[in-house]
């Protein structure tokens, strides 16, 4: 028992002594001025594997971080700021600090250098107030189903009008084809699909039928005249 326990008081030793302390601060600009605008935060690696408080000088500590890369970001509220990428060594080496965009593979690592101990600054405030749309009659007309609507609603206010000017036998015939097109759809709607087809056959064929009639009316007169030359 007790080759165990001092086997397990080395490795503790051996891990703290490889652990540091990793350390940084917040840099005030014009998006964020000072200690009071930036409110709670705190920087985190690995999405909170590990975590300090932002101070009112703006520096934080991260205690014991392990030899390991590591994606360090900052959580504000109201703030954004840009992520970095975190390589402990396990030797007495500084930490080797890089830009990190997210969605980017962690190899191979960027070329790029930033100093240590880590500097960082807000990039944008976040707005998480939208503003109330205003009505705009305008812009309503010009949404396509409204204008749909608007067409509809003046047919149905001047179709009476119209049916007023019309002749009486260009009104009769309308009358007529409206009420076999109710009839059509009322069969259609019944399922009489058999019947809907047959009616639309039957009035396709009759315009066909008047004109071989009005056809055969016009040329019996000129025959008997024909006839009447001849004598």
């Amino acid at each position: 028992m007790r080759f165990w326990f001092l086997t397990a008081s080395l490795l503790s030793l051996l891990c703290s002594v490889f652990a540091l302390d990793l350390h940084g601060r917040i840099l005030w600009n014009e998006v964020c001025r000072g200690a009071q605008e930036l409110g709670s935060a705190k920087a985190i690696l690995d999405q909170g594997k590990l975590q300090g408080g932002v101070k009112w000088d703006g520096t934080f500590v991260i205690h014991d971080v392990h030899p390991g890369t590591y994606i360090l970001s900052v959580l504000a509220h109201n703030y954004t700021f840009d992520k970095l990428r975190i390589d402990v060594s396990d030797s007495d080496s500084l930490p080797e600090v890089r830009p990190y965009i997210p969605g980017t593979p962690l190899s191979p690592p960027s070329q790029i250098m930033l100093p240590y101990p880590i500097l960082l600054s807000a990039r944008q405030k976040n707005s998480y107030f939208a503003p109330r749309q205003s009505f705009n009659l305008l812009a309503m007309f010009q949404n396509p189903m409204m204008m749909m609507m608007v067409a509809a609603g003046v047919m149905m206010l001047g179709a009476p009008y119209l049916l007023k000017n019309l002749d009486p036998d260009a009104l009769a015939d309308f009358k007529e084809q409206q009420a076999k097109m109710t009839g059509i759809q009322n069969s259609i709607q019944s399922g009489d699909i058999k019947g809907s087809i047959s009616a639309l056959m039957d009035n396709d064929d009759k315009p066909r039928s008047t004109g071989v009639s009005t056809s055969q009316s016009n040329q019996t007169p000129t025959k008997g005249r024909g006839k009447g030359k001849r004598r």
